[in-house]
């Protein structure tokens, strides 16, 4: 890969134009880039006003990707999602009507408040890369990326996303309140402007797809893809779990840790990037167990317990 390290390079500048707007968060703007090169999707678990929506919109001038966003609301349809067929009156034929899917960044806003049909629909169009109407389907423009946000549980309108549905995102972050220091920072910056109107595109969507394709060639020696098989399997055999992790998600973690090393500039992955994707990647895909929640454990105390457990291979 002669360009590992050029545009290795190239994700760090994007990075750097984000943090203008999203200030004191580099981990959760670093996982987001991550799944962004992975191909994966993130879910943003936080309370509102915390700036999820300037997350996604600042990646999107800096990297220059089509972005759209929705509001979901009880009332908003599959087909404001994937479009719909209209007809017209004076070519007398049916014409396909964009969704809101079709872009290259797409904002759902406040995901469980919607019905669990448009859930589907767009859940659906995240796995599959490509939406079906009218049985005709057209493929969604790439890079394809969802950052969804979603209000913690027990807030007013909100249902739980099923286990199925949250397994199709790589990541669920949060990102929490900032400090004092930040905040102040934070206030300072709205005073001299818009944040969002500092960050600066980095590259195209071509530059954009060329990184992904060499993300793909990121070297995993047998010992490591042995690693994170081994630590799979110990979700599915730990008595704090009822539900483990799927192959779907062994295939995340995967693709995570090819990103992770990729931002290094490495050309191979290491366990120690497979450690610091496994517990985002891992803990909204598992279900507690009745034992668990008893003792009042939470799912990233259950998955560090089972990285501490779990022996690694000869280091690379």
């Amino acid at each position: 890969m002669e360009n590992t390290y050029q545009n290795a390079n190239l994700t760090k500048q994007i990075m750097q134009e984000v943090k203008k707007a999203i200030i004191g968060k580099d981990r959760v703007v670093e996982k987001v880039m991550i799944a962004i090169l992975a191909g994966g999707h993130v879910l943003v678990d936080d309370i509102p006003g915390v700036g999820k929506t300037t997350l996604a919109t600042a990646f999107s001038k800096a990297m220059n990707l089509k972005q759209k966003r929705v509001q979901f609301t009880p009332d908003v349809m599959p087909s404001d999602i994937t479009g719909f067929s209209m007809y017209n009156k004076v070519k007398n034929i049916f014409e396909y009507r964009e969704g809101s899917v079709m872009c290259n960044l797409f904002l759902a806003d406040e995901i469980n408040r919607t019905s669990s049909k448009t859930q589907s629909a767009l859940l659906e169009a995240m796995e599959e890369g490509k939406v079906t109407v009218d049985g005709v389907t057209r493929e969604l423009p790439r890079p394809f990326t969802v950052i969804a946000t979603q209000n913690p549980v027990g807030s007013i309108g909100t249902q739980m996303l099923p286990e199925s549905q949250l397994d199709r995102f790589m990541f669920c972050v949060s990102m929490g309140y900032p400090t004092v220091l930040e905040e102040i920072i934070m206030l300072k910056g709205k005073e001299e402007g818009a944040p969002l109107e500092k960050v600066q595109p980095v590259v195209s969507i071509v530059q954009v797809e060329q990184m992904k394709q060499e993300v793909q060639q990121v070297f995993i020696h047998d010992e490591v893809y042995e690693y994170i098989v081994k630590l799979v399997h110990a979700t599915r055999a730990s008595e704090n779990i009822s539900l483990g992790i799927s192959p779907r998600g062994s295939v995340s973690i995967t693709r995570a840790a090819r990103a992770a090393s990729y931002l290094k500039g490495k050309d191979y992955v290491s366990p120690q990037e497979v450690q610091e994707v496994f517990a985002d990647a891992c803990a909204h895909r598992i279900l507690l167990s009745s034992k668990a929640r008893a003792n009042r454990k939470k799912e990233m105390d259950v998955i560090h317990h089972i990285m501490q457990k779990v022996t690694i291979g000869k280091r690379r």
